[in-house]
């Protein structure tokens, strides 16, 4: 009589670890993969976003919308590109606000006629439930921080390519998004999105990534994400060198006499 053949333990033993060896191997490729996916489609939403911002400024006389988000100073400043769509977590580490709720305040805002997508608002690697994860520099027609430079008109923005308009912090945030101006530090943590660094636009309508160059920047803005970290003032000097290169992104300048050049 013929005799079954069938694997025996031992090479099922090696299939299996053969399978695990290049699932190993292949893994960290293919999640690489899908985060350049994933950063390409941030750089794009937020160059849309940086369109209607160019496009509001043009239907108001060269006014900027205001990047104070939420509405709480539009006597001051106009109307908010995007109403309230955070919680209290970003300090407490506690609620969201209802997906409805976000889309409402999302469509309140003064950009959503120049953006009538809900997705563009959002990063696709964005945590589950927010529904707006970019914030604006508060520098566009915001409150003034240590007596810095506040930008109202388009056209006066000196070097426009070089000016943060809007940067992907991965969740929404209160109000606007900002540092210190008289002093080297932190008022907002750095954001660690896409590897280690973050997508930003700029005045002139063109988006791109920008690398942190200090492990420092990278593990704060990793580690405060969901709680405010308060005023932080970097210990070294590529930590200051990404400060700076953010300062002067916001304020167009540094408010302060520094050694190292941004």
């Amino acid at each position: 009589m013929s005799r079954r053949s069938a694997f025996t333990l031992i090479e099922l033993l090696v299939v299996i670890a053969v399978i695990a060896i290049l699932m190993a191997v292949l893994l960290p490729a293919l999640n690489r993969a899908k985060e350049q996916g994933q950063r390409a489609a941030c750089l794009n939403s937020l160059k849309q976003l940086q369109l209607a911002w160019i496009l509001y400024a043009d239907d108001n006389d060269d006014k900027l919308v205001s990047s104070e988000a939420g509405g709480a100073y539009e006597k001051q400043f106009g109307p908010a590109w995007v109403g309230r769509t955070w919680g209290d977590y970003h300090t407490e580490g506690g609620e969201r606000m209802p997906e409805e709720d976000q889309r409402l305040a999302i469509k309140a805002g003064a950009l959503y006629p120049y953006a009538e997508e809900i997705d563009l608002y959002k990063c696709p690697s964005g945590f589950r439930g927010e529904l707006l994860t970019y914030g604006m520099m508060i520098s566009s027609n915001g409150r003034s921080i240590d007596g810095s430079p506040q930008f109202k008109r388009r056209l006066k923005m000196a070097q426009a390519a070089r000016k943060l308009i809007f940067v992907d912090e991965g969740l929404a945030s209160a109000d606007a998004y900002a540092t210190k101006y008289l002093t080297p530090a932190w008022w907002d943590q750095p954001s660690t999105r896409h590897g280690d660094g973050t997508n930003f636009s700029y005045a002139d309508g063109h988006s791109e990534y920008h690398k942190w160059g200090a492990l420092e920047t990278i593990h704060k803005g990793r580690d405060s994400v969901h709680r405010h970290p308060g005023i932080w003032a970097p210990s070294t000097e590529d930590g200051l060198a990404d400060l700076h290169w953010v300062q002067c992104g916001i304020w167009g300048k540094l408010g302060y006499t520094s050694t190292k050049s941004p």
